[in-house]
């Protein structure tokens, strides 16, 4: 069992950072570049930053990317094909989703919300794999959904768009991917990994954008800014800080503090778009990190057992 999820935390609390300003620069992108194009030109850049910094970081041990064991290299590419293709799906839904909803809708807090739903998925997909979560974990879901709703539905549910119902299917999709993640980390490596599961995403996604999109150059170089971002923070660094976090965090734990990007997005759409928050979303906020605080509480309280016995 894992045994610093405070480490894994503040990590994952970074990653949630950058993901949730991501919203902001995928919806303005969103306007002007059909979905599958941009999440292929995102993770072609996450890929070749990360694969560089890779190169770089280990130029003195002169290691391969694959390993030359044949059975270590099936795992490396088994791990690339899996949590690649989870991915894929969760990131082109989540950007379907986005770029679907009619003006006024709030995209970013709407889908920032749903997408955060994750964090209830992850441990009850978990329980169908035999991995029990401690009880704690569960109050602290409960208080981060109540927090959730807060901050994005401060006016009420008055009805269900397309684009929830494709951003609640990319949250789905986003727990079997923190779940794959957790599984194959440990064989790969963080950096790695993240190169192998953009690499795929930018070949999956570049194959759907040939067969239905249709994409403008002009509209691509005039989000350009957006598309390195999310590229470069939001899917190099982002997802590799997630796989980092992930070595030490367990995947309820981790689930629940990444979903503070919610409360980012929020943030970014107030600070960059100009947004405003009620007082009843600075509320949801607070609840949110109480829901943090809580899932620390069994490692916080263990480790104040050890060290007085």
């Amino acid at each position: 069992m894992k045994s610093n999820n405070l480490k894994g935390s503040l990590i994952l609390c970074l990653t949630a950072l950058i993901w949730g300003l991501a919203f902001v620069a995928q919806s303005d992108g969103g306007e002007l570049v059909p979905p599958l194009t941009f999440n292929a030109l995102r993770a072609y850049i996450a890929a070749t930053a990360l694969y560089i910094f890779y190169k770089i970081t280990n130029r003195k041990k002169e290691k391969h990317f694959f390993p030359s064991d044949k059975a270590l290299k099936k795992q490396y590419l088994t791990a690339g094909a899996v949590c690649g293709t989870m991915l894929a799906v969760s990131v082109n839904f989540q950007q379907f989703g986005i770029s679907a909803y009619p003006q006024g809708a709030a995209a970013e807090a709407r889908s920032g919300f749903i997408t955060a739903l994750y964090v209830v998925f992850v441990p009850i997909i978990s329980l169908f794999l035999g991995k029990k979560a401690n009880p704690v974990i569960w109050v602290s879901v409960l208080i981060a959904v109540a927090g959730f709703y807060l901050l994005c539905f401060s006016g009420g549910v008055s009805g269900i768009y397309t684009a929830d119902i494709l951003v609640f299917i990319c949250a789905v999709c986003f727990a079997c991917q923190i779940i794959s993640i957790d599984k194959y980390v440990g064989i790969t490596g963080g950096v790695k990994l993240s190169v192998m599961q953009f690499t795929v995403v930018g070949v999956i996604s570049t194959v759907l954008a040939l067969i239905f999109e249709r994409p403008s150059l002009s509209n691509i170089l005039a989000v350009a800014p957006q598309i390195i971002y999310v590229g470069i923070m939001s899917s190099g660094v982002g997802y590799t800080l997630q796989t980092v976090g992930q070595k030490y965090a367990e995947p309820a734990v981790a689930s629940l503090t990444m979903s503070l990007e919610s409360v980012f997005a929020a943030l970014g759409g107030w600070l960059i778009s100009g947004n405003r928050l009620s007082l009843r979303e600075f509320i949801g906020c607070t609840v949110v990190f109480a829901a943090i605080i809580t899932a620390q509480l069994p490692e916080m309280l263990e480790k104040n057992k050890s060290a007085h016995p």
